[in-house]
């Protein structure tokens, strides 16, 4: 994003006297009354009183900058002030405010400055306020971190002092209109058809599948991805901390964590959804993200007839995704030996997706791992496919580098062979693989 300049960003001055002339006439409670009513006249009221200041103001204003300044007017009344127009931007993915003169984004997957800037922290702790007062939630002194999101289903997170020790943070993760497809992801070079196929193919035959991936690595537009090869046919339960997931098929149940309120009751955690779910007659298990204690009741579902779920886990690498999943369980309280735990996990989990923000900004599958065995008290894992690259740039930055394929394995082959009765394709994917694979094999001989 290019900095902004210009006089509406450099006459403060004068914004705030235009500002003040409208709340001369208008008062903020009347507008607070009427902002709901999408059919309330003031807005035309503050646009004609706006114009009206400009020309009593004496100053001659392009027609184009007039209208910058009344939509900034509009913006800090009936939406989110400076940051509106960043909310708007199609092509901004995270707005991170870290103090009042600090407001930086996330564009094409790259930290930008911008020239943004609020008058205070005062002015900062405003739009938290109007974020979070509508949805029952409070952050001050005694509580000063909040999760919440804005009405389009943007994720925001708050910290406030004294736990933000210079200024009142606010990050913004802005939710997509557009729902990606494997199309788009293989366009983007996050994979290719083959992978693509084959995440296709084993979510269709009822694979329990864990995405992991660090923070911003795309690991829910995959989930959402994965989520569409569920035949429609199919009643689906997502269960999410903050709804996210944008699911098209008719038969879905979306089930939302609740926080505790402000006595510290009504608190309905991931866990109770998980537990919850197993009663609805569910035939998918979507959950958003497995953190805690949930992960035991995941996987002992997994385990007992609910096979097709699905979920995302942090982690830097399959065998990491192992090990966190191992912690979880402890987290429940659950007192057996880990390799009691590991051989669960393998009975229950069958394929790892790894996603990875690389340093170029783009988003990539890095590999499709598979639980392949178990044995010497350890779970054993297959690259089935796994992203390579070099030291080499292209002239624009980006990353180059090539995906391997190194076979299915007998545990996964099985399961997609047996779907080949109801989607003839997957017989044709395994003989492709077959093939490829020999070829493989012949060239590195």
């Amino acid at each position: 994003m290019e900095r902004k300049t210009g006089p509406i960003m450099d006459s403060e001055t004068y914004y705030r006297s235009i500002r003040d002339f409208i709340f001369r006439y208008i008062s903020p409670t009347h507008i607070l009354k009427e902002k709901s009513n999408p059919k309330s006249p003031v807005r035309d009221e503050i646009r004609n009183l706006a114009l009206r200041a400009i020309q009593e103001s004496k100053r001659i204003l392009p027609i184009d900058y007039q209208e910058q300044l009344i939509q900034r007017l509009l913006n800090e009344i009936f939406g989110f002030g400076i940051i509106q127009p960043l909310l708007d931007d199609v092509d901004v993915a995270e707005i991170m405010i870290i103090g009042p003169d600090q407001v930086y984004i996330e564009q094409n997957g790259r930290l930008k400055l911008t020239d943004y800037k609020f008058d205070s922290e005062a002015q900062i702790m405003q739009i938290i306020d109007r974020i979070v007062s509508p949805i029952g939630r409070r952050i001050d002194e005694s509580s000063p971190l909040v999760d919440a999101r804005l009405p389009d289903g943007s994720r925001i997170n708050a910290v406030i002092p004294p736990i933000a020790v210079k200024s009142p943070t606010l990050t913004i993760r802005k939710f997509k209109t557009g729902i990606l497809d494997y199309q788009s992801l293989i366009r983007l070079g996050s994979m290719t058809p083959m992978a693509a196929q084959f995440i296709d193919l084993c979510v269709k035959s009822r694979m329990n599948i864990l995405i992991s991936g660090g923070t911003g690595s795309g690991k829910t537009t995959l989930l959402n991805v994965c989520s569409s090869s569920i035949p429609s046919d199919e009643r689906i339960i997502t269960i999410e901390d903050s709804i996210e997931l944008k699911l098209l098929q008719p038969h879905v149940v979306s089930l939302e964590a609740r926080p505790a309120n402000i006595e510290g009751q009504g608190k309905v955690a991931i866990r109770d959804l998980v537990i919850n779910s197993l009663r609805m007659r569910p035939d998918r298990i979507v959950v958003g993200e497995v953190r805690g204690p949930e992960a035991f009741d995941m996987l002992q579902a997994m385990n007992t007839g609910h096979d097709g779920s699905l979920s995302t886990i942090h982690s830097n690498s399959p065998k990491d995704a192992v090990s966190r999943l191992v912690s979880m369980v402890y987290m429940a309280g659950i007192e057996m030996p880990v390799y009691v735990i590991r051989e669960i996990i393998y009975g229950a989990v069958e394929l790892v997706i790894q996603t990875s923000r690389l340093p170029d900004g783009s988003r990539k599958i890095i590999s499709v791992t598979s639980l392949d065995s178990f044995s010497n008290d350890q779970v054993q894992l297959h690259d089935i496919f796994r992203f390579e690259w070099s030291d080499q740039t292209t002239e624009d930055g980006k990353i180059i580098g090539e995906y391997r394929f190194n076979g299915i394995g007998n545990r996964l082959t099985d399961k997609i062979r047996r779907l080949s009765h109801s989607y003839p394709e997957a017989g044709e994917f395994l003989k492709a693989c077959e093939k490829e694979e020999g070829q493989y094999q012949h060239e590195h001989a």
